[in-house]
């Protein structure tokens, strides 16, 4: 229920957001419009954000043929877990890293780089995927996907706003250049609602997933072994990475990034390792 309302949060402060804009770019006639965008991106964004995310990253269905150890594990762990087998997808980045995402446990997906594949054993990568069925058991990748989506969605409108009031559009005849005041104001600070959108995934969950994932496996030495794996090898082959979609990863892809750590949805990697292992 938590998940829930934390989504419903996140789309009504969308809807809001994008008529703040719409009230600054045309008055009450372009907030009208505005609500009505709102409501298509709210829907987009709940059925595609899924579908989205994975298309950003270029992240590829493969069959059992194609990668039977990759599927062995990921439907091992799915029965541990009491979960549907999820599809499996590769991104082509050879950044290790993994997520998952999907709008429920019968639509989940799992996707991990061809990076993380090379890196790993089997004992590490099985604790990263159960790392990430576990934010499926605990019905995270909704919330996950969807923030993804809306944090791209404000970034696009700030850029939007910026123009508008580069090129003196949006200032309203009755509020004597407040319009434009409000339209500078609101390019500034959308990206910054974009990150704290990021934020409004708890760092908790990351500290539960580990929790689970560790069950699921069976042992958690894998999934700390295979974090201070990828922490840092993803130092050395840092990953193109979106900022709206960080928190979708078991490791910060913009870990390396300074004003990416302010925002930093990941508690630190030492912290998590710790909590595995009990040191």
């Amino acid at each position: 229920m938590g998940n829930s309302i934390r989504t419903g949060i996140l789309l009504a402060g969308l809807t809001v957001l994008v008529m703040i804009i719409g009230n600054l770019l045309g008055g009450r006639q372009g907030m009208i419009i505005a609500f009505f965008l709102a409501v298509i991106m709210n829907f987009g964004s709940y059925w595609f954000s899924d579908k989205i995310v994975l298309r950003i990253y270029r992240a590829k269905p493969v069959s059992e043929a194609e990668a039977p150890d990759l599927h062995r594990i990921v439907r091992q762990l799915a029965q541990q877990a009491g979960l549907p087998m999820p599809k499996v997808c590769i991104m082509p980045s050879e950044s290790p890293n993994a997520f998952a995402t999907g709008r429920n446990p019968q639509h989940a997906v799992v996707a991990v780089t061809q990076g993380i594949l090379r890196l790993l054993t089997q004992d590490e990568l099985k604790g990263v995927l159960a790392h990430e069925l576990a934010h499926v058991k605990h019905r995270d990748i909704l919330i996950g996907s969807i923030a993804a989506t809306l944090a791209g969605a404000i970034m696009m409108i700030a850029s939007m706003a910026r123009w508008a009031a580069l090129f003196g559009f949006g200032g309203r005849d009755d509020d004597d250049g407040g319009g434009m005041i409000g339209l500078i104001a609101m390019s500034i600070l959308a990206p910054i609602a974009a990150m704290l959108i990021q934020m409004a995934i708890s760092r908790s969950r990351e500290y539960a997933a580990d929790a689970a994932g560790a069950s699921f496996a069976g042992s958690p030495h894998g999934l700390a072994s295979a974090l201070q794996k990828i922490s840092s090898a993803s130092r050395q082959i840092p990953m193109k990475a979106e900022p709206a979609t960080a928190h979708m990863f078991i490791m910060n892809p913009l870990s390396g990034k300074s004003l990416m750590n302010l925002f930093s949805t990941h508690p630190p990697v030492g912290k998590r390792i710790e909590k595995l292992t009990g040191g």
